[in-house]
């Protein structure tokens, strides 16, 4: 068993590295621009998407409020999740590190964790390190695995976004 933030319940943990050719200054920026979010959602094919950046002192809180159409799921998983998921995913940033919340309103999932920034060479990592949580008997294990493979897909499209969002390509 995992002791973690939602519990004593076991949890499937999610460490995922996002690499970009810019310094930990430019990817926070560009982190805290609602304008990037929108390029991510639209990466991933979002059927709705709504981010809020608020900044207080040395506290950036980032809400990035979400619908994405749910295709291509396992049977099992389709009574759970439906035919969309709404995910409300929360960055609270000082510094270079950030606490990270996933809140899947009405769903059986959820993930906390933390997101760390860090100089690479020329450029950063951004890494999301997170504990995926299924309250659901029996198939929760199953149900996390495939959270954490939808949500590797996704940052992996955050990172393309990102990559050409650095470069300059913002239209």
């Amino acid at each position: 068993m995992v002791k973690n933030l939602m519990g004593m319940m076991s949890a499937m943990r999610l460490r995922h590295e996002l690499a970009y050719d810019a310094p930990p200054a430019d990817v926070l920026a560009m982190l805290a621009d609602p304008l990037f979010w929108d390029k991510v959602a639209e990466a991933t094919g979002a059927l709705s998407s709504t981010a809020t950046v608020g900044t207080d002192g040395p506290t950036t809180r980032i809400v990035v409020d979400q619908e994405q159409a749910v295709k291509g799921v396992p049977a099992f998983a389709k009574k759970f999740v439906g035919d969309s998921t709404r995910a409300i995913t929360t960055q609270v940033w000082q510094g270079h590190d950030a606490t990270v919340e996933v809140d899947t309103p009405g769903k059986p999932t959820r993930m906390a964790g933390t997101a760390t920034l860090a100089e690479n060479g020329a450029g950063s990592t951004l890494t999301y390190d997170l504990e995926v949580k299924a309250s659901v008997p029996l198939v929760g294990g199953k149900l996390e695995k495939l959270v954490v493979e939808l949500t590797t897909e996704g940052f992996d499209k955050e990172q393309a976004v990102g990559a050409a969002w650095l470069a300059g390509d913002r239209a």
